[in-house]
This record gives structure tokens, C-alpha cells and sequence, in this order.
């Protein structure tokens, strides 16, 4: 089992260095569907896993020069207060029922496939975005949207430790078209770590991390989220634009099946 929880982290870490997206969408699904770990320490788990891992793999897209530290500030000014109140209210209320936590997944899903609609029409929303650029958001509206965004990103993550890369990714194609695919991975990288951090001590302060499970599966990603971070920048941008695409998609049908 230790081996296959190795091999689990690797090709996870491989997948978040590469597109940014795949560690909770894919991590807790697979804790919970296919090694029985119950959710809530599931949840746990994989948010202490995400913070470590890809603060590994910033550390290599910084050096890459593909991490836009304005669009991260933003960010991480909705969302570090906002999982901080969500800590809260789970200590409080207690962990969200089976109906609602379902309600939150198919949002999820149908966001992560918005996603992949904008990025196969890229190029298309770039022409659209030269020849309007007037519709597309600028100045102040423009952060304020990535303010109020990273705050239902730390909800999200915090509740459920998805979204950090799905939605995030969503958002940093919608709002900011013009960046490329390397520089979508690295940015949403970045801002999750905070993020992550945040809410993984939330939830050990709810004691829902399993450290022994954490540290096996660190074995495995750390080395993987580090090659695909390499490799994002040199892969052509076609390639890693299908390669996210087709992630994405993948965990759109894990969300909703």
C-alpha cells in the first residue's frame, strides 16, 4: 500500500507541476474512493500534502520566471481571510452535510469544464478581447474581481480541498486571458500555497490529518511536481494547453461521477 500511495503522490505531483490543477480534484477522490480514507481526513490530509507539494513546485516556476506575484497578492488577499473564517465556522457548525457537499462538487465540475471550453476557444477570446477591449475588465474592477474570486477560493479549499487548482485556473483564464499556459500553472501554484498552508493547519487543529499517510505520499510528489514543473515551460504551449484541457476534463467526470 505504501508503494502505491508513493506512485498515487508522483503522478499527481507530475500532473499539478505541469497544468497547476489535479491536487485535490484528483488527490481526494482518490483517498476516499480508492484507498477508503474517510473524508474528513481525507480532506485534511491532502490540503497538508498540497501546501508542501507545491511550494516545491513554485520554488521551481519562480526560477522559470512563470509566476505573475501581482495576480498571486491578489489572490491571497480574499482568499487567506476567507479559509481563516471557514476554519471557523467548520469548528463551529461542523463539517458540511452529504447534499450540499454534493451541490459544491458539481459547481466545481461545470466551472473545471467552463475551463476547458476557454482554453481550446483561447485564441478566439484573445481576437474577441483585441477587437473589445472595452467588455474585458481593467484597473480596479479587474483586482476587485480577483479579490472577491480568491475569497470563494478559500472557502471552497477550506470545505472541501477542491478547487485551489481547478477554479483557480478557471479564473486565471478568464480574467487574464492573455497569460500563457506555463504562466497559468505557476500563478496558480503559487497563490495555493498560502491557501493550503491556512487551511491544512485549520484542519489539523480539527485533528483531520493522517502524517503518516501525508509523509509517504510527499515521497512521491516532491519529486514529481518538480519535473512537471520543469517540463511546463518546455513543452510547446499547444501540448500543455490539451494536456490541461484533458486533466481537466478528467476531473470534471471524476466530480460528477
Amino acid at each position: 500500500m505504501s508503494t502505491t500511495y508513493i506512485i498515487a503522490g508522483f503522478a499527481v505531483g507530475l500532473l499539478v507541476g505541469m497544468t497547476g490543477v489535479g491536487g485535490g480534484s484528483l488527490m481526494t477522490p482518490l483517498l476516499t474512493l480508492m484507498f477508503g480514507v474517510s473524508p474528513s481526513v481525507a480532506v485534511g490530509t491532502d490540503l497538508a500534502f498540497a501546501s508542501i507539494t507545491k511550494s516545491v513546485g513554485t520554488i521551481t516556476h519562480r526560477f522559470n520566471r512563470t509566476v505573475q506575484w501581482a495576480i498571486v497578492g491578489r489572490l491571497c488577499l480574499g482568499a487567506l481571510p476567507a479559509a481563516l473564517l471557514a476554519t471557523l465556522a467548520l469548528n463551529h457548525f461542523g463539517t458540511l452535510d452529504q447534499h450540499i457537499g454534493q451541490v459544491i462538487r458539481y459547481s466545481i465540475a461545470v466551472s473545471v469544464m467552463l475551463t476547458v471550453v476557454a482554453l481550446l476557444l483561447r485564441a478566439r477570446m484573445l481576437a474577441w478581447i483585441n477587437t473589445h477591449p472595452e467588455r474585458q475588465l481593467q484597473g480596479r474592477a479587474l483586482a476587485a474581481a480577483t479579490i472577491l474570486s480568491g475569497a470563494v477560493l478559500g472557502v471552497l479549499v477550506t470545505v472541501s480541498s477542491i478547487g485551489a487548482g481547478a477554479i483557480g485556473a478557471t479564473l486565471l483564464v478568464l480574467l487574464y486571458p492573455r497569460l500563457t499556459p506555463a504562466e497559468v500553472a505557476g500563478t496558480d501554484i503559487a497563490y495555493a500555497v498560502p491557501l493550503t498552508a491556512i487551511a491544512a493547519i485549520g484542519h489539523w487543529w480539527l485533528g483531520s490529518i493522517d502524517w503518516m499517510l501525508l509523509l509517504t505520499l510527499l515521497i512521491g510528489s516532491v519529486p514529481g511536481i518538480t519535473l512537471g514543473a520543469m517540463a511546463a515551460r518546455k513543452v510547446p504551449e499547444r501540448v500543455l494547453r490539451g494536456l490541461l484541457a484533458m486533466t481537466l476534463t478528467g476531473v470534471a467526470a471524476k466530480l460528477v461521477w
